[in-house]
């Protein structure tokens, strides 16, 4: 299944039925009058949170929904039927865009989770609304309200407790495929993880999931290499995996180019806890593990951990610090949850 995180959608609610003018003639009934019913209800368009999906793909191949219009009514006070609903099942995690990509309309985050996007019409009243003493036989019925159709676009954000960050060829896919059952594409090349990857990484019994964005380069906040597009998906993490190559020859440039392309690309995400880790010290010895160690914590400071994807040495360690700090978050999110707030007359 192709992985697609952002998609286009148009969509517009259903109208409602008019009402109708009619009027009772029966035999052997001395007296008729009006007796036009309502026209039915717009459907509405309606975004869903559904269980099995990770992508949206589906949205690539289906851009246009449209809910059913009301029926008109009819005589004998018989109202019109209601137009049918449609509903857009999206992942957990998707955020709804107004058109301009930046008003978001709503953020699903929980499952089974639903939210109107696109209100039905009001169907119309048929003329037996209009029936007064002054006037018996009204001969005007309402028209049902018109749909609303709009353009609204769908981003996925990947709900992960943990995201990786680093550059192209850091370690991040190795590390994953190493800590959990995820098998991403790995090659000595760069940029050969192209679109996020999740795994559920177990330690101490217990798991998290943790999740593995291609690669940023210097500038990928101006669009170079494949971009910050995907910065997106560790937003909602609650700890970044800061993955170095212990290789490179200048390892403190490498971190400040993730940390600066952090800054500019908004929000908080530069200001969530990180755990840095200088990966692929199997290729080093033990005096250039110590001098890289000491720079990196100089430059970052704060406590750097030593690793190594392939002979797993140091993960142990660096998932303990991972999970005390996703335990961390989810203890400050129940307290923030339970805390009631301050009465106000």
């Amino acid at each position: 299944m192709k992985f697609l995180d952002l998609s286009k959608v148009y969509i517009r609610s259903g109208a409602g039925g008019g009402g109708a003018v009619s009027f009772r003639r029966e035999k052997y009934i001395e007296y008729g009058g009006p007796d036009g019913g309502d026209g039915g209800r717009g459907g509405d368009v309606i975004v869903e949170t559904v269980d099995g999906l990770n992508t949206l793909i589906d949205f690539r191949y289906q851009q246009h929904f449209f809910a059913k219009s009301g029926q008109h009514g009819m005589g004998r006070q018989r109202t019109g039927k209601d137009g049918q609903d449609i509903v857009l099942k999206v992942p957990v995690g998707t955020e709804v865009l107004d058109e301009d990509e930046e008003t978001v309309l709503a953020d699903m985050t929980e499952l089974g989770q639903r939210f109107v996007l696109a209100k039905g019409g009001n169907g119309g009243w048929g003329n037996l609304h209009f029936k007064s003493a002054t006037n018996q036989a009204p001969r005007r019925a309402n028209p049902g309200q018109p749909g609303v159709e709009r353009t609204i676009w769908l981003r996925l954000k990947l709900i992960a407790d943990a995201g990786l960050l680093g550059l192209p060829n850091a370690g991040k896919s190795t590390f994953l495929a190493a800590t959990s059952n995820a098998r991403p594409k790995i090659a000595d090349y760069p940029f050969t993880t192209l679109h996020p990857n999740l795994g559920v990484v177990g330690i101490d019994n217990v798991e998290f999931v943790i999740a593995d964005i291609p690669g940023l380069i210097a500038g990928a906040s101006e669009g170079k290499g494949i971009g910050d597009r995907f910065l997106g998906h560790v937003e909602r993490c609650a700890v970044l995996l800061h993955l170095i190559d212990g290789t490179s020859e200048d390892v403190v440039a490498d971190y400040h180019t993730i940390i600066g392309e952090l800054e500019n690309y908004g929000g908080d995400l530069a200001a969530k806890p990180r755990v840095t880790a200088l990966n692929k010290t199997d290729a080093l010895d033990e005096e250039e593990q110590a001098e890289r160690k000491s720079a990196l914590e100089a430059a970052s400071g704060g406590a750097v951990f030593l690793m190594s994807g392939v002979s797993r040495d140091g993960v142990p360690e660096v998932l303990r610090k991972l999970r005390s700090k996703i335990d961390a978050d989810r203890l400050r999110e129940r307290r923030n949850q339970e805390t009631p707030e301050p009465w106000t007359p």
